[in-house]
């Protein structure tokens, strides 16, 4: 009988199809910095709106540059010590083959790279929205680059470099629940319990200034997370890629629900703020866990989070940590919870055949997944707090008091949102008194 013959398995080809579903995706990403910055932008009261528009916007600038000359090889580079990653060729990105493909995947190195750069600009944009009203911003300038280089580029080597601890222990982060969400979220905690709380805070009313912009924030959001999400499986081969999309839906709408319902029964109202708040702890929720588990999944995932961090929201009134736009209440909470639902919602049927507790896969998963949640949220509030308390004792991290009471868009960047000087005379004149009136009674 002749020799088996044994075939090499056929080397992956580039294929054009994911790599320009890979691009749109990086596009969709790159949309929601801006997204974000509407978000919080209408959150916060008049006199601070353009600072809060600037803290997302400055990490495009920064953390791009930081990416060609070292970030991308820091987190994706070769591993050492399950720690960190690094390759020199990659350094300043100029020796990258315009066609040479991300191992294992049919889209080029090049593709891979930009896409993940989105997560790397919006991760440090979330943590500004906890600060609010009183950051320097070269502080906050010089701070994005700080942690970007030694909190984010290392954890996102943790949870998906190859040979990162975390990636190897088996923890399951589909799209950023650990490396984005509860790092961002433990590191706006770390800040905040530093620099301290806003003038006026618990006393004086900061509701926001502008609802209409934080639902076209969300929108963005939303809309940008679809590529988030699905985008973070490099392609769509084998349907995991689609199975996200539609849990990403799945999993937004019923935290959205879930919020509003829980807010009618505590509060008494539908609030608009509360819809957008909901749909972002649906999507914070659902990007660890929407690979592995089912669209009910998906729903119980949402509808858990949308409760725990409507609940979650409040805890900075009874704890005295001023947390502006809630960043520590969404994305801590719902990065934690996603996270740790997947030990017990995930199928099996999804991105891999591991199985949490109600599908018979006992508790083993459910305790990889707290190994990964507790570390970076550890290492992500340490390292940060101790950033925000090197800057503050060296160049000071907030502005001083009067600024802040005056409005920080002046102080800080000379301007001002809304420019009502050259209004029309008669009722035009009138509505713009009322209008002015309205926010110096708001922002007092």
């Amino acid at each position: 009988m002749a020799p088996a013959i044994t075939l090499a398995a056929e080397a992956p080809k580039l294929s054009a199809a994911n790599t320009g579903f890979m691009l749109i995706c990086s596009a969709l990403v790159m949309l929601m910095t801006p997204g974000l910055a509407f978000f919080y932008g209408g959150m916060v009261r008049v006199k601070s709106t353009l600072n809060m528009l600037m803290m997302s916007f400055i990490s495009l600038g920064i953390v791009t540059i930081l990416w060609v000359l070292y970030g991308f090889s820091m987190a994706f580079g070769t591993d050492s010590g399950s720690l960190i990653g690094w390759n020199s060729d990659w350094v300043g990105l100029g020796n990258i083959g315009l066609t040479e493909l991300w191992p294992g995947y049919t889209i080029p190195v090049f593709v891979f790279l930009v896409f993940q750069l989105m997560f790397a600009i919006i991760t440090p944009a979330l943590i500004s929205g906890a600060l609010a009203d009183r950051v320097k911003f070269s502080a906050w300038a010089l701070f994005i680059a700080l942690w970007a280089t030694v909190v984010y580029f290392p954890v996102a080597h943790w949870v998906w470099g190859a040979g990162g601890w975390a990636f190897e222990l088996g923890v399951i982060d589909f799209a950023g629940g650990t490396a984005v969400h509860i790092n961002a979220g433990a590191a706006a905690l770390g800040v905040i319990l530093v620099i301290g709380k806003r003038v006026g805070f618990k006393k004086d009313p900061m509701r926001p200034h502008s609802l209409p912009l934080v639902m076209l924030g969300a929108g963005l959001l939303w809309f940008g997370w679809f590529g988030f999400n699905a985008g973070s499986w490099l392609g769509n081969d084998d349907g995991v890629g689609a199975l996200m999309f539609v849990n990403t839906q799945v999993a937004t709408a019923a935290a959205m629900l879930a919020w509003l319902i829980y807010e009618k029964i505590r509060h008494g109202a539908f609030t608009t703020l509360g819809a957008a708040s909901g749909a972002v702890a649906g999507l914070v929720a659902i990007t660890p866990a929407g690979g592995a588990v089912t669209p009910l999944g998906a729903i119980a995932v949402g509808a858990i989070a949308g409760v725990l961090c409507a609940m979650a929201v409040g805890l900075k009134y009874k704890f005295g940590y001023d947390d502006s736009l809630d960043v520590v209440g969404v994305h801590l909470v719902g990065g934690v919870a996603g996270s740790l639902l997947i030990g017990l919602f995930a199928s099996g049927k999804g991105q891999s055949t591991v199985e949490g507790l109600f599908y018979g896969g006992g508790l083993t998963q459910f305790w990889k997944q707290c190994a990964g949640v507790f570390a970076v949220l550890a290492y992500s509030l340490i390292v940060s707090a101790i950033l925000a308390f090197i800057l503050d004792k060296t160049m000071g991290m907030r502005v001083p008091e009067d600024d802040e009471i005056a409005g920080i868009d002046q102080a800080e960047h000379a301007e001002t949102a809304y420019d009502f000087s050259g209004a029309g005379g008669g009722a035009a004149k009138t509505a713009v008194a009322a209008a002015v009136a309205q926010s110096k009674k708001v922002d007092a």
